[in-house]
């Protein structure tokens, strides 16, 4: 059952010649775990408790053109026009654009030139995210009133485990329905949502009926709702992952559960595993509340090249600062630096540096060391080959020896 609003039904033909247990019973599937066979027949329970191996009751919940819409809602000048977040620049690069500049083909990460050759009325605003942050705040505290297993990907989305929600309500579909009325009034933003028995499924249905929309995929339909999709709907499939699936004949998710699991690993090495499982609408991913930080950083695209190694240098100072807030806010610690740059050529390069062994006591955790080890990359970098338009610093192989009480910044936020 998918909903553009509450009021409205659309229902999707789910046809497919083929099903998980239909699969099984062929005699094609190779020992990988799997769920629990358990099935609600209930129609209104998108899952079950999972005490006893049943399933799960999992919302995706993901803003609608967030960044643009927070800029829309506090200029009322924007409603109804085509807005992009960015810089309008010739290096300038769209962070988001609302639903009216879609229309156009503008999108997140294109080039701003592009942009405003198709949307020539296309309107830049600079990025604000402080805006952004107190909305996403807003937008958490109506998750965790209906449940503490919140895991957020980012400002404008985060997955749900509404199993044994706080309020008692039990229906995941009533309280997808909730949290957007909530969101709405209290930030006059809207949001889709996807709720569905894991995590999988459930990202695919917030995307189903987007803007304003939802999509609820019960216990059964998973691997009929899977089979119709364009294969570019998986998630982690690129424009190159899908060139080379069609060429072997994969264009939906149906294709995809032809193929057997050799087949996969074949063509796709490590990424086989999750293609069967996903094919059959199969994730056994639990929501993680306090998942864990594998790294702290941030990067910066230049308005115009950089080469000398004085601007550089100058430029990597300011990089550091702004990355180690991030690393204090998040309260991380770890044992490796990289050094990325992005050629004029779009080539990237990276240069990484440890401490270590292991002694305990041992991690990067003053910014002095930080900053050391920051200007120690470059300067083993330079020359360099050619002029770059691109300058990032990254902490990782960080220390999980308390990650769950520790507070953490759900969002990687670029250095526009």
């Amino acid at each position: 059952m998918c909903t553009k609003s509450a009021e409205r039904a659309l229902v999707p033909p789910y046809r497919v010649q083929i099903g998980v247990q239909s699969f099984l019973r062929a005699g094609n599937a190779p020992i990988l775990p799997l769920m629990s066979d358990a099935v609600s027949t209930d129609d209104d329970d998108e899952g079950a408790p999972s005490s006893g191996g049943g399933l799960r009751k999992i919302i995706h919940v993901d803003m609608d053109a967030f960044f643009a819409s927070v800029e829309q809602r506090d200029d009322p000048s924007l409603r109804g026009k085509p807005v992009a977040v960015g810089g309008a620049g010739g290096r300038g690069v769209v962070a988001a654009a609302s639903y009216e500049a879609r229309k156009f083909g503008v999108k997140s990460a294109m080039p701003s030139v592009t942009a405003k050759r198709r949307c020539p009325d296309l309107i830049f605003v600079r990025h604000r995210f402080d805006a952004y942050k107190e909305a996403s705040r807003e937008i958490r505290a109506v998750f965790e009133h209906h449940t503490p297993h919140v895991e957020p990907l980012s400002l404008d989305e985060a997955y749900l485990d509404v199993t044994e929600d706080r309020l008692g309500i039990g229906s995941a579909t009533r309280i997808a329905q909730l949290i957007r009325q909530e969101i709405k009034a209290k930030t006059q933003l809207t949001a889709s949502a996807g709720v569905s028995y894991n995590k999988f499924l459930a990202k695919i249905a917030s995307d189903q009926n987007k803007p304003d929309g939802m999509c609820v995929i019960r216990p059964g339909e998973g691997a009929d709702f899977v089979a119709q999709l364009p294969i570019r709907r998986f998630h982690g499939v690129g424009p190159k992952a899908e060139e080379k699936m069609k060429r072997l004949g994969i264009e939906t998710g149906g294709d995809l559960a032809l193929k057997d699991i050799e087949f996969l690993r074949a063509n796709f090495g490590s990424f086989a595993d999750y293609l069967f499982r996903a094919a059959r609408g199969i994730d056994l991913r639990p929501v993680s509340a306090h998942r864990v930080r594998k790294s702290v950083g941030g990067e910066r695209t230049f308005s115009e090249d950089k080469s000398s190694g004085a601007e550089l240098r100058e430029t990597l100072e300011e990089i550091i600062d702004i990355v180690w807030e991030r690393i204090e806010n998040s309260k991380a610690r770890g044992r490796t630096v990289t050094l990325k740059v992005k050629f004029t050529d779009f080539q990237n390069m990276t240069r990484s540096q440890s401490i270590g062994p292991k002694p305990a006591s041992e991690w990067i955790e003053d910014k002095a060391t930080f900053a050391r080890i920051s200007r120690e990359l470059l300067s083993e970098a330079l020359p360099l080959a050619m002029p770059i338009r691109l300058m990032g610093l990254t902490l990782s192989n960080l220390d999980h020896g308390d990650a769950a009480q520790r507070p953490k910044d759900n969002a990687q936020l670029s250095l526009l």
